[in-house]
Formats: structure tokens, C-alpha cells, sequence
């Protein structure tokens, strides 16, 4: 085994945050994806942040510059109690006129987005036939979320000394062990399919978005994304792509068994999803 030629005391800051949900099924155990409220893709994004202090900042001064904005005056989400905008920039719940501003801030940072996108058909598909090999099987969406951070971190973990990982916080459950096992098994692959050995030192945690301006700005670019992926609208993708390293469709099979690597000399548009066996 050979050890890679790591940026020996260089240290990166990585945000995790998802778009969608794993679920498959409603409570009387019927398929539901695609549905009115349930998305036909689950997808894990990854923004790795040159300087994520300097990020929090210039997103922080955003917010009180909008907030202050008498045009913003009446605006329930940009009101303290609503905990929205006021708290945290979330594309979800921001006016267009401040997702443009937010985009517009993020266009010029040091950046670079990474996602692994699933098709909840296809995730369908193999429980159908893990319950035919094993009955006893039953699906629970955190293994969906543990495939994609170990899809995710298999390729991102073998060029610094250091690595700080912010997950968004999802529910009231510690899943830290969990989190840093799946991360734990991606170098394992990794190390496995090209020989190269390293031990980078990796911190972990899930924190709220309003504490980290990585965390919202992650959501905007899996907000971007999840809205190709749903509506077929790619004009924010488009906007955002100089920044994308790279996203993975994992079950658009139509040309290679391992599915389709979109990076900036193939880009992802609506185009390209036109047939796909997910949508």
C-alpha cells in the first residue's frame, strides 16, 4: 500500500446537507414517491469552502443588509418570529428577490459543489428484491443517506491533512457514530481501488444552519438542483455550474452500468435528463 501525496498541514472545511427525503412509503407501507409532497429523487450534496469563517460573515452582513431593506419591512419570513430568513438564509423559504442576492454572493466565493443523486424508483426496485432474498428486510431511510455519504466522501478524503465535516442537523437523533462510520468505509474503498494509504485527521459534527454559512450555502446549491431534478427548471443550475465539481447520477443507466459523472466539461441540464428512467 502507498501513500498518497497528501497538501501536508492544509486543512478543508466540508458542508453536508441533502435535498428531498428517503422516504418510500406512507404509513400503511404503500409506494408514494412521486406523489403530491414526495420527491422522486433523493440527493446528498457536499460544499467543500475555501475560507467558511469569511463566508459566514459576508452571509451574516447579507441578511442584516436585507433585513434592514424597507422593501423587506412587511415580509412574514424575514420577520425574527418566524425563524426563517431572519435566522438563516434557506432557498426554500426566501423571496425570490433575496435568492437572487444570495446567489449572486455566492457566485463569487471560493467554492466547489459535489453531489451523489439517487432515484427513489430505483431504491424501490432493490428493496423489492432484497425482501425477495430476505422477507425480514425493512427498508429505513438512513441507509439511503449512509450509501450516498459514503458515495459522496469515497473520492474526497485523500488530499489534506485535515478535514472538518458539518453535517445539517436532520432530527433529534445523534447519528455522529453512524456518519463517521459510513465516512470510515468511503476511504476504505477508496484506499482499496487505488492502493494509495492515508490518515488524514477528520472532525465531524451536525450543527444548525444558522451557525454555519457553509450549511446555507449548500442548501442553495441543492436547492438549485433539486429543482432540476423535479421541475426540470435548470436556469439556477446553469447559473451555479462554474462551481460544481461534480455530480453523480447514480441510477441513469441509459449509457454505463455505474451511471452518469457530470462535471464542468459535461454539464447537467435539463437536456440531459430528458428520458431519464427516474423522472
Amino acid at each position: 500500500m502507498k501513500e498518497s501525496a497528501v497538501s501536508k498541514g492544509t486543512s478543508v472545511s466540508y458542508f453536508v446537507d441533502e435535498a428531498g427525503d428517503g422516504t418510500l412509503f406512507n404509513a400503511k407501507g404503500e409506494f408514494i414517491v412521486g406523489t403530491p409532497g414526495c420527491s422522486k429523487f433523493f440527493i446528498l450534496g457536499l460544499l467543500e469552502a475555501g475560507d467558511s469563517s469569511g463566508l459566514t460573515e459576508k452571509l451574516d452582513s447579507l441578511r442584516s443588509e436585507l433585513i434592514a431593506d424597507p422593501y423587506f419591512e412587511n415580509v412574514p419570513s424575514m420577520q425574527p418570529a418566524a425563524r426563517k430568513t431572519a435566522l438563516a438564509f434557506h432557498a426554500k423559504d426566501d423571496l425570490p428577490e433575496v435568492r437572487r442576492e444570495v446567489f449572486s454572493l455566492l457566485a463569487k466565493e471560493n467554492l466547489r459543489f459535489f453531489a451523489a443523486v439517487k432515484s427513489k424508483k430505483a431504491t424501490h426496485a432493490y428493496v423489492k428484491s432484497r425482501n425477495r432474498i430476505d422477507p425480514e428486510y425493512r427498508y429505513r431511510p438512513n441507509e439511503l443517506y449512509d450509501y450516498l455519504v459514503r458515495c459522496l466522501f469515497r473520492d474526497r478524503l485523500h488530499q489534506h491533512a485535515s478535514y472538518r465535516i458539518v453535517f445539517s442537523a436532520r432530527g433529534a437523533a445523534d447519528r455522529t457514530k453512524a456518519l463517521g462510520h459510513a465516512i470510515d468505509q468511503a476511504r476504505l474503498r477508496f484506499s482499496e481501488k487505488w492502493g494509495i494509504e492515508t490518515s488524514p485527521t477528520i472532525g465531524i459534527r451536525s450543527d444548525a444552519p444558522p451557525a454555519h454559512g457553509g450549511l446555507q450555502a449548500v442548501d442553495y446549491y441543492l436547492w438549485a438542483l433539486q429543482r432540476l431534478y423535479e421541475r426540470n427548471e435548470d436556469r439556477f443550475m446553469k447559473m451555479m455550474w462554474p462551481q460544481c465539481g461534480l455530480v453523480r447520477d447514480i441510477d441513469d443507466i441509459r449509457t454505463a452500468g455505474y451511471g452518469v459523472y457530470y462535471t464542468k466539461k459535461k454539464p447537467l441540464t435539463a437536456l440531459a435528463l430528458k428520458g431519464h428512467p427516474g423522472i
